[in-house]
């Protein structure tokens, strides 16, 4: 299945749907995507457009959950110069005062797919992402085409988070972040967001997109936490308390 829509500078896009595959969040669904053409010229003029409906950037491609007859992943974002940290965060941030921030480019370094591993090893055990090979990794995080950054986090030089942020015309993108899973009384994912809002206010952005919320799935929760937030549900942006119960 496939359609074709105008990008930026009149070029036709094409998008095509994948076949439907299990559900990675919601057990007994099934998951369909549509991505955009992958032999397309790609930019982050197209990106920052197809972000605004929703899309998200794996490797090169960029894609959108659209599975019949379920809504559930809906796409959030914050508008950063709203955004204020509650108490709770206050203390996450507070808790990481000792951590070091570097901001670099998107590369394959040992101490980080190090990292990469043994959070996936504890995270997604059996789920097929827990013996990652090096060429995997960063074809996952990277882009050919993506203005993308690495966060690090570190401690005493020994990376304990990496944020994969992808920096578009209006907005950041929060892609992936992994963790040592080792420092769980961190925080360290909320505290990665926090940085990276931080980054959004401090360079002019007005969103950092954050991704899909899925209210159905414990993993996803701690996203609903950063308020203001905005959900894309029914065709628009809109605050993330309009959503009809059972969505929130």
């Amino acid at each position: 299945m496939n359609r074709n829509d105008t990008a930026p500078g009149g070029t036709t896009l094409r998008f095509f749907a994948t076949a439907p595959r299990p559900c990675s969040y919601l057990q007994g669904r099934d998951a369909i995507s549509v991505f955009a053409d992958p032999d397309a010229r790609l930019s982050t003029a197209i990106y920052d457009q197809l972000a605004g409906f929703g899309f998200r950037r794996s490797g090169n491609d960029l894609y959108v959950p659209a599975c019949p007859g379920c809504s559930e992943c809906i796409p959030v974002r914050i508008p950063v110069h709203r955004f204020k940290r509650s108490r709770n965060q206050q203390k996450i941030w507070n808790r990481n005062r000792d951590l070091e921030c570097a901001v670099l480019a998107p590369a394959f370094r040992e101490a980080h797919f190090d990292l990469y591993r043994r959070y996936l090893a504890s995270r997604h055990p059996d789920g097929g992402m827990d013996d990652p090979a090096p060429d995997d990794y960063l074809q996952f995080l990277s882009s050919d085409w993506c203005d993308t950054l690495f966060l690090e986090f570190s401690l005493d030089g020994t990376p304990l988070a990496l944020a994969v942020t992808d920096r578009m015309q209006h907005a950041l993108s929060a892609v992936y972040t992994f963790f040592e899973p080792e420092a769980a009384r961190r925080s360290l994912g909320t505290y990665a967001v926090l940085r990276q809002i931080e980054l959004a206010q401090e360079t002019g952005y007005q969103w950092l997109y954050l991704g899909f919320w899925i209210p159905g799935s414990r993993k996803m929760q701690y996203k609903s936490r950063f308020r203001p937030m905005q959900a894309y549900y029914e065709g628009r942006w809109q605050s993330i308390g309009n959503i009809p119960p059972g969505k929130s």
